[in-house]
């Protein structure tokens, strides 16, 4: 039972309020078989979409949620995918119901429905190529939520002078919001919160090698960071995504008020 049949009920009489509030909190999540409770009220609560992380799971039972998920909403995301999921989701979905990305190991599964822009802009920028992948994780969320993305990889303080010559693209483009992906030392994010008057995600990346390696390094230089910007897990591509469409997507919001004022 949908949420308007719950109220028209109601309204009718033919259900009373504890009925009507007991109904309403069951709803919201699609039980799949007995492996899965699929949040299908998610992005409208919380204005995060739902999204599978592969990671773990049985290839069937990937399979299985995913249809349930875009029968539910039109499309769904599928994180962290290994080989054997992806084979499985080739052999169940056709390839226009599925669209790669080989960097990130995700995968958007669709029924043809599109993504509802909303007008928020991400830029998405990388210290190095190997912190691509957890950058195009946290791009392929902000694209599901709605949100315009400006991709600049590759511009790390080993090289100063790249991302300089990148200023005038994050400034013409004017992103809500900013991840800054990197490894190693992790001195990006600090080095563009101290040059951008837009909110900045620190995402630390499993790069380097010996004394705080594994992005150790990267996220306690992020968290001592002397400009001010908010920090994600290593590897958190997800949440750096998906906060930073958060925001960009308030600020879209905002904007657009302002604007039929």
């Amino acid at each position: 039972m949908d949420l308007k049949s719950i109220l028209n009920k109601l309204k009718n009489n033919e259900m009373d309020i504890e009925a009507a509030e007991s109904d309403i909190r069951s709803m919201g999540y699609v039980p799949v078989t007995d492996i899965a409770k699929i949040d299908i009220f998610r992005k409208h609560r919380t204005g995060i979409m739902e999204a599978i992380l592969a990671e773990g799971k049985d290839p069937h039972d990937v399979v299985e949620i995913a249809k349930a998920q875009v029968a539910a909403s039109g499309r769904v995301l599928i994180t962290r995918l290994n080989d054997a999921h992806r084979e499985m989701l080739q052999a169940r979905f056709s390839s226009e119901e599925l669209e790669w990305d080989l960097h990130s190991k995700g995968v958007v599964v669709h029924n043809g429905t599109p993504v509802s822009m909303t007008g928020g802009v991400v830029a998405i920028i990388t210290a190095g190529t190997a912190d691509i992948d957890a950058a195009e994780e946290a791009r392929m969320v902000a694209s599901e939520m709605g949100c315009e993305t400006i991709a600049i990889y590759d511009v790390g303080v080993a090289g100063f002078h790249r991302l300089v010559n990148e200023m005038q693209v994050l400034r013409e483009k004017k992103p809500d919001s900013i991840v800054v992906a990197a490894g190693r030392e992790g001195t990006l994010p600090t080095v563009v919160s101290g040059l951008m008057d837009v909110p900045v995600i620190g995402l630390p990346v499993s790069t380097g090698y010996g004394a705080g390696a594994k992005g150790e390094a990267a996220l306690l230089s992020m968290l001592q960071s002397c400009s001010v910007l908010s920090v994600v897990n290593i590897d958190a591509g997800f949440v750096a995504g998906a906060f930073a469409a958060r925001i960009a997507n308030r600020v879209s919001e905002a904007r657009n008020t302002k604007s039929q004022e």
